[in-house]
């Protein structure tokens, strides 16, 4: 409209925003860490550090993260809408995750985090908050970077062997949770089972310092996770799901390059959830979150659940 608005004013007003629909974003967090299955990643996001301008020393950055909870069950024709949940930290400690997941349970898959390792352990009564779900998309990565830089047949051939259950993944993709169990049961299970017998035998022939045995290894070690989505149609064979909810982290970061504070991060945060949630519901998150702000002040509380955007239609 050619107004020359300051940045920190349309900063002011984002925070303001996110303050206004606070309800729906802890509506949308409530749906999405009750989930059964969620998938988490992580990303970094560079901070302005205040302490470091305020000792002279000019505008010094610190690196914080950015966290993501995804809950999707279209793959498996599940009944409950898609969303995500992002999260600000100022650092990776482990304990910021454990304090996100510690309201949800179920299963967790993600990467080798050491972090949410206390999420998986038994409780004394042989219970436990998650049982842990890897990604094999994760381990084909680790081959696949043996191989462009090496050309190792072994590592070839491990890509061969994790690209057929690619396959058998491709065809049962939408279908319910029971005849996914069933496909992988008939036809990946004897891959899985082939896949780590041969894996065993490629480590007692290989270097053991070398970057091939390491990829042997991280899979090996976590065998039981690796094996679990053969146990359970809805789960994925990978962490793609949360791996996509962290690309308009990357993409912003290009854009915005650092966040101004931590409360900046958290707002930055609050904001991605709505965004993307929109995004995966098929919404047009501009046209919504207009809608939510002209609204929302008039809004019946408990009707609440109206503007969330699964169930969301615009105000005729």
């Amino acid at each position: 409209m050619g107004a020359d608005v300051p940045d920190s004013t349309l900063l002011d007003w984002c925070g303001r925003a996110m303050k206004v629909l606070a309800p729906i974003i802890d509506r949308i967090e409530a749906e999405v860490m009750a989930a059964p299955i969620l998938h988490a990643d992580d990303t970094p996001i560079r901070v302005l550090d205040r302490s470091r301008r305020d000792r002279g020393l000019g505008k010094g950055v610190k690196q914080g993260r950015i966290w993501a909870y995804v809950s999707d069950q279209r793959p498996w024709a599940g009944t409950a809408p898609p969303g995500v949940v992002y999260r600000f930290s100022p650092d990776r400690k482990g304990e910021h995750p454990r304090q996100h997941l510690q309201g949800s349970g179920g299963i967790l898959q993600a990467d080798a985090y050491a972090g949410f390792g206390q999420l998986y352990e038994r409780r004394a009564d042989g219970s436990r908050q998650f049982r842990e779900a890897a990604c094999w998309a994760h381990l084909r990565r680790d081959f696949h970077d043996v191989w462009e830089t090496t050309k190792s047949e072994i590592a070839r051939e491990a890509l061969d062997r994790i690209g057929k259950l690619y396959d058998v993944e491709r065809v049962i993709a939408g279908q319910s949770a029971e005849m996914r169990k069933a496909a992988r049961q008939r036809h990946s299970k004897p891959m899985v089972d082939t896949f780590k017998a041969w894996a065993e035998a490629q480590l007692l022939r290989i270097p053991g310092k070398g970057n091939l045995a390491k990829a042997f290894r991280y899979g090996l070690s976590r065998w039981p996770s690796f094996e679990l989505f053969l146990e359970d149609g809805r789960i994925g064979i990978d962490n793609n799901p949360a791996e996509r909810a962290m690309r308009p982290i990357g993409i912003g970061r290009k854009n915005w390059l650092f966040a101004g504070s931590d409360s900046g991060g958290e707002t930055l945060a609050r904001a991605m959830t709505l965004i993307e949630t929109a995004k995966m519901n098929g919404l047009d998150p501009q046209a919504w979150l207009a809608d939510l702000l002209e609204r929302i002040h008039d809004h019946k509380i408990n009707r609440l659940g109206e503007l969330l955007p699964w169930n969301w239609a615009p105000d005729a």
